[in-house]
């Protein structure tokens, strides 16, 4: 075992030597996959790279289409918006578990699992005859997805020497931005011409054929462990990661005005997420002394990890943030239409996946630091000046800003991927992919809500004391930015304290 997997043991495992031994062994395993069959692990690793890419896709498609299915399907508009928030839930429970999953199944029948959730729920969404029936097809969809990023990220580590991830890790930026970015501008075309079940239509001979492949070309790459499941720890994951993501989605609507019933909804689902939470991290420090953790938490045991975890969240609630209060602005208070305010965001997702394999393969020449600090600083820059925009800002200099700033993450988040999971025991590889896939659901739904409160709050309060409704509420998107600035500079000071593992110094490339 490496000096770097020996210092992030546990110390209570360290201290067993039988664990310790157990631990030796499994890491030897999972490392024993990169020197082998290179052209294979190629292969496993861009068929899961396609495959996730599709289903990322689908995440960010329905935004657009929300208006549409209003009218088609003779629904409320807060009923629509639980086809985004069903989605964003699912995958808030399923991913924690994914940790033990990938354990417990190997690669193979997780890719069948994965795929053949999202396809069966993309043909029941596409053939959805009233909202219930979508609602269920979503949460089916969302299932599917929450399976693949972890199961890429797990597959990746265990399959690609350590001095090429960076390269590798690139790749996937572009799964997780190139798409994203790419749906609301898809679907926004596909309903300018056709009914929104195409947005479905579209996708699923697409994810067909990647299912198709996978179960004829992705080969058994992981390394199996009979755990038992702890069926509490499920209960409770559901309960926190569910209950705090729903709560903070309902922040939003509150602060608008909603209901009482609302506001208690609201706090109800936040405590009872926290409190799941602080439960749940109790159960999984008991079950990690036996190896039965759902979560494994020791991956926390690592600095390096803990570090780039904490600089993950703040990009990531600035990002969410950016990307839901930009589209208001755009639209309430410069009057763009809806496909020209996608078109307008676009180029800055596609950069921002664009840069990925190059920043990947300068992290494996250089290192995070040099990357993340201007990487940090250029967040941060953007923020600060998002803080001056008026009801007269020219679009373009929204265009030039969001493209700086998608430039910036692009330089900050596959630095972070590659230091966090490979700081940890290659055994942890499954439980730092679902943290990490974890933190991103929870960070993204903390920093919309933060956004939209304090648009909110600042939007009332000009308003009250008399200026015009789109005076006031681009006040109000100025302070949610000078919070969102003020918070970023958190990941500045902590982009210096990001090192290299120092076992990705070493190793041969393995697959190309």
């Amino acid at each position: 075992m490496t000096e770097r997997a020996v210092s992030d043991l546990d110390p209570s495992t360290a201290s067993t030597p039988a664990i310790s031994a157990e631990a030796a062994a499994q890491d030897a395993a999972v490392v024993a996959h990169q020197p082998e069959h290179g052209a294979r692990n190629s292969r496993v690793i861009w068929l899961l790279l396609a495959a996730t890419f599709v289903v990322f896709l689908n995440e960010t498609i329905m935004g657009v289409a929300i208006p549409h299915l209003v009218v088609d399907l003779d629904i409320t508009l807060s009923a629509a918006q639980w086809l985004t928030t069903a989605f964003m839930l699912t995958m808030a429970v399923v991913i924690p578990i994914t940790g033990f999953l990938l354990q417990r199944i190997p690669t193979r029948p997780v890719f069948i699992l994965a795929m053949s959730l999202f396809s069966a729920g993309t043909l029941i969404a596409a053939l959805a005859p009233g909202f219930e029936v979508l609602l269920g097809a979503r949460v089916v969809q969302a299932t599917g997805t929450a399976i693949m990023m972890p199961l890429l990220m797990t597959t990746l580590m265990t399959l690609v020497a350590p001095a090429d991830r960076g390269r590798f890790m690139g790749r996937v930026s572009i799964v997780m931005s190139v798409a994203p970015a790419i749906g609301p501008t898809i679907s926004g075309v596909i309903l300018t011409f056709l009914s929104w079940r195409f947005m479905f239509w579209l996708v699923l001979p697409i994810a067909l054929v990647m299912l198709v492949i996978g179960i004829r070309r992705v080969e058994n790459v992981s390394e199996t462990r009979e755990l038992p499941i702890d069926a509490f720890s499920v209960v409770l994951s559901a309960l926190g990661f569910g209950g705090l993501v729903y709560g903070l989605s309902l922040v939003g609507g509150v602060v608008s005005g909603r209901s009482p019933a609302d506001q208690t909804a609201m706090w109800v689902s936040i405590g009872v997420g926290v409190a799941g939470i602080a439960a749940f991290i109790l159960r999984q420090l008991a079950l990690q002394r036996s190896d039965r953790a759902l979560l494994d938490l020791r991956t926390f045991g690592s600095r390096n990890f803990a570090i780039s975890i904490g600089l993950m969240t703040v990009m990531m609630a600035a990002l969410f943030g950016t990307i839901i209060l930009l589209p208001i602005y755009l639209q309430n208070v410069l009057g763009l239409e809806p496909l020209m305010t996608g078109l307008l965001l676009l180029p800055g997702g596609l950069i921002m996946g664009l840069f990925g394999p190059t920043v990947g393969r300068l992290y494996d020449r250089l290192g995070p630091t040099p990357l993340l600090v201007p990487g940090a600083i250029g967040v941060s820059a953007v923020l600060w000046s998002l803080t001056l925009v008026t009801e007269s800002t020219p679009p373009w200099l929204v265009l030039i800003a969001h493209i700086v700033m998608s430039t910036a993450l692009a330089f900050t988040f596959t630095p972070l991927f590659t230091s966090a999971l490979g700081s940890v025991e290659p055994r942890f590889y499954s439980h730092g992919s679902a943290i990490l896939g974890t933190i991103q659901q929870v960070a993204g739904a903390a920093g919309t809500a933060l956004f939209i409160t304090v648009m909110t709050s600042r939007t009332a309060t000009v308003a009250a004391g008399g200026a015009e409704a789109i005076a006031a509420e681009a006040a109000g998107i100025r302070a949610a930015f000078l919070v969102g600035a003020i918070i970023s500079l958190i990941a500045v000071v902590g982009a210096f304290f990001v090192r290299k593992p120092a076992d990705m110094e070493q190793g041969a490339p393995v697959a190309h």
